[in-house]
């Protein structure tokens, strides 16, 4: 939906509220206009039920107002003298209409000073159970999102099993543009295990309302605007960034130029974690594997440990476990007395030292053979994972030709991330119904790629992220096992070193789980003083 859509849907809200309770508002001693008037009905109403008015704003607040709206009609009819159980069923399954029942049939008065204690221990924890979903929703969405490692792209900087946070509020937090949608969740709601069955509760299934066959139905048309809140810095070159993959609503990744994919809300996409190696207005080229900015080889943090493809020459000799131990060695084959191993160029170093090793080679490929599978996915570029480029990197308000030869790299970003309407007669290109010969990009555009440099899947393949796809900046490790570890073993997997350290930084990273164990018994024993406290008063 558009600005525009979304602020008439707003106002048919507001009359819907207003004929929904208008008398209500009367009987608590109001006006009935007070009813109808945007923002200031949500605040009498915050008084009439007795909460707080900072609750207001959570009214207005993506994917949290859609905790608080049953929690309003609820206080409401309660407020009422409609405090049974049905009276919260209905109020809740009927989506709030059954306050109409209570505005037009109802004889009940309005209890002014009523108690806003639960009546029962399990109202108290339902209640309870609400407000720390949406205190957790609430930082969840806008502050602090936990995200798991899945791949290898950037290992040795970031290891498989390594669980983050990701800090939203860097970059700026993107709105929820998926606007009916459950908390706490991404793009799907996951089974739950039946202890000792074998059986799950459900199947996953998707978390948000949307038709997956259709980008024009009425339930997409249900997504909000993009909006992002402002951010306290901007994405560095070199920063590690989590974003929503570009890619992953195509029918086909590769190559496909059809225009068809299947529709998921930009919020909702597969999230993927790089390193922001390009940022606009760059040019970037890599050579031999390394990568080259304006013409100059880009200086990696200290942190940061690309690693290759090297073929390693032992006559067939094994190495040793203490070897394989202190060279971190990793196998990706063994063919004719010769190992493949993914190593980085100091560690290919220390290896071709050992006595068994008689050659070490570093696999490059290099340019003059097309490959489909890399962007721009066209038969002008012979480019390699290894020998690639140069391209350029989009920058917000900078001005491109187009021609025979930009086409490739700019088509996607004008039709599928800045929603142009483009067409190609022959050698003319038409936007939005008119002829052009260049074109100015909106937004800024970044090339992310893994550490991992020939076993990962990142810009080479799909090509440009745009900053509407940015999610966040991961800024902590907090903890971080085996994945492949079973049972018990998981928990002695646990690298107790890498817990509570910092992402980014120099150096060696240091871990701050001891003054995190300080802290957390700090809160407790302030806790367990307060209680003691409020017990004797």
């Amino acid at each position: 939906m558009t600005f525009t859509e979304w602020f008439l849907f707003f106002i048919t809200i507001q009359v819907i509220h207003f004929l929904a309770t208008w008398k209500l508002y009367i009987k608590a001693g109001r006006k009935a206009w007070e009813a109808i008037v945007p923002i200031y009905n949500a605040i009498v109403l915050m008084q009439i039920i007795n909460r707080p008015k900072w609750w207001t704003i959570l009214l207005f607040i993506p994917i949290i107002n859609l905790l608080m709206f049953p929690i309003i009609w609820i206080e409401t009819c309660r407020s009422y003298s409609h405090h049974k159980k049905l009276d919260t069923i209905l109020a809740v399954a009927t989506l709030g209409f059954y306050l109409f029942f209570i505005n037009y049939f109802s004889k009940n008065n309005y209890v002014k000073d009523r108690s806003l204690d639960p009546r029962s221990a399990l109202g108290e924890w339902i209640s309870s159970v609400a407000f720390a979903i949406i205190a957790a929703t609430l930082v969840h969405t806008y502050f602090m999102q936990p995200y798991t490692i899945p791949s290898s792209s950037l290992e040795k900087t970031l290891y498989v099993g390594d669980f983050l946070f990701v800090s939203k509020f860097h970059y700026g937090a993107r709105v929820p543009m998926s606007a009916v949608s459950a908390p706490m969740v991404h793009d799907t709601i996951p089974a739950i295990p039946i202890p000792l069955t074998g059986m799950n509760l459900t199947s996953s299934f998707k978390s948000y309302v949307s038709d997956s066959k259709d980008q024009d139905s009425w339930l997409n048309k249900l997504a909000l605007p993009y909006m992002r809140l402002p951010g306290i810095q901007k994405i560095k070159r070199n920063d590690i960034v989590v974003f929503s993959w570009p890619a992953d609503s195509l029918n086909l990744m590769w190559g496909d130029t059809s225009g068809k994919f299947t529709y998921k809300p930009l919020d909702k996409r597969t999230n993927y974690v790089k390193r922001a190696v390009g940022i606009p207005g760059d040019s970037l080229e890599v050579r031999d594997g390394y990568v080259y900015i304006n013409g100059k080889r880009t200086v990696l943090p200290d942190r940061a440990k690309p690693q290759y493809f090297f073929t390693v020459d032992t006559g067939g000799k094994q190495f040793s476990q203490g070897a394989s131990k202190r060279y971190n060695i990793r196998e990706y084959g063994f063919r004719n007395g010769k190992f493949i191993l993914n190593l980085t160029d100091d560690e290919a170093a220390l290896i071709k030292n050992n006595p068994i090793v008689k050659s070490v080679i570093k696999n490059i490929e290099p340019k003059g053979t097309f490959n489909k599978d890399l962007f721009p996915h066209s038969p002008h570029y012979l480019w390699t994972n290894d020998n690639y480029g140069p391209i350029y990197i989009p920058k917000k308000g900078e001005t491109v030709e187009l021609n025979e030869k930009s086409m490739p790299f700019y088509e996607q970003v004008i039709r599928r991330y800045e929603h142009n309407n483009l067409s190609i007669v022959g050698n003319d290109y038409y936007l939005n119904g008119k002829k052009a010969t260049s074109y100015t990009f909106k937004q800024d555009y970044y090339w992310m790629m893994g550490d991992n440099r020939q076993n990962s899947l990142d810009a080479r393949s799909w090509g440009y992220v745009p900053f509407d796809h940015v999610v966040g900046k991961p800024v902590f490790i907090w903890l971080s096992w085996d994945p492949d570890a079973k049972g018990f073993a998981k928990f002695s997997s646990i690298r107790w070193d890498r817990m509570f350290t910092t992402v980014g930084g120099d150096g060696e990273p240091r871990s701050y789980f001891n003054v995190f164990l300080i802290l957390l018994m700090g809160y407790f024993a302030v806790n367990y003083y307060r209680k003691k406290k409020k017990e004797t008063k």
